[in-house]
């Protein structure tokens, strides 16, 4: 006879799930490591990444990028073949190291999402050293990271009581690649928030300023539903933010990632993005990713 797991464990095996998928393409993370915020003897650090002809006083776009991991694990090199592209495009970037939750226990993202905060504030409070423009920093990520990424960009409070909060965390643009945005009743993450839902969910906090948004999703995704992204988008135009997404047939759940799938979907997704990001003026001219350069990698 087959018992029903508790909720906490099957919340435990998707964060598993989520965690092996990060971890399995993840690289580790290029650039300049620097300590951006520290938590009792624990340092967190993140990776920025510079274009060749960087220099001091260029006021160049930036995307901040968070990993997956159901919150729970993974890793900042996620998006080291995505950085490694966009500073071709003349983009500074950057991949943050957060804290991870439990997996045994079911408290909510809250350090997730200060330390989130925290990076942005640190990227943007350093923009002129950074060479960067401190209007056009974008927040990108995957899965738990979409989260993060969408939680900046739309989600006001959980700040880390130790920010200097008139320093805005709040992303120009987002790049979300199968983000578990919705974390209300039925979303992903849900048993963790409860109802206190509000808080967390990018998905109940549309509103007129949030940034322009592109969501990337497979239509195989377990975690995610379609219609979810749809709605998304659907509450963004609402209230007249641009947003755009792609829907992948056949794909699961971190289908995008460098070395899934052939680098066919991570080929797709960064080309999609570079036209999104072009779209908004911040990078010029036609992508310049080759389907065949990524094969032959």
């Amino acid at each position: 006879m087959l018992r029903k797991l508790p909720d906490f464990i099957l919340f435990a095996a998707i964060c598993g799930i989520l965690t092996s998928r990060a971890v399995a393409v993840g690289a580790p993370p290029v650039g300049e490591a620097h300590v951006y915020k520290q938590v009792d003897d624990r340092e967190l650090k993140l990776y920025i990444t510079k274009p060749a002809d960087w220099k001091k006083g260029d006021s160049r776009p930036a995307i901040v990028f968070f990993h997956g991991g159901g919150w729970t694990g993974g890793s900042p090199g996620q998006f080291t073949e995505h950085s490694k592209y966009l500073v071709t495009r003349g983009m500074v970037c950057v991949q943050v190291q957060y804290r991870l939750l439990d997996k045994k226990k079911s408290e909510p993202p809250i350090t997730c999402c200060r330390d989130a905060k925290s990076a942005m504030r640190w990227v943007r409070s350093r923009a002129a050293e950074l060479g960067i423009d401190p209007n056009r920093i974008a927040s990108g990520g995957g899965s738990a990271g979409g989260h993060l990424a969408a939680f900046v960009g739309m989600v006001e409070g959980t700040d880390d009581p130790a920010d200097d909060t008139g320093v805005s965390a709040k992303s120009n643009a987002m790049c979300l690649f199968n983000p578990v945005f919705d974390n209300g009743p039925g979303g992903w993450g849900a048993k963790r928030v409860g109802d206190r839902f509000p808080e967390f969910s990018p998905f109940h906090n549309v509103t007129k300023d949030d940034p322009p948004g592109i969501v990337f999703l497979g239509s195989k995704d377990s975690l995610v539903p379609v219609k979810t992204a749809h709605d998304f988008k659907q509450k963004l135009s609402d209230v007249g933010v641009k947003a755009e997404v792609h829907i992948f047939e056949g794909m699961p759940h971190g289908f995008f990632n460098y070395g899934s799938n052939g680098n066919k979907p991570y080929y797709e997704t960064v080309v999609a993005m570079d036209r999104f990001l072009a779209s908004l003026g911040w990078i010029e001219g036609p992508p310049t990713l080759s389907a065949d350069i990524v094969t032959e990698k």
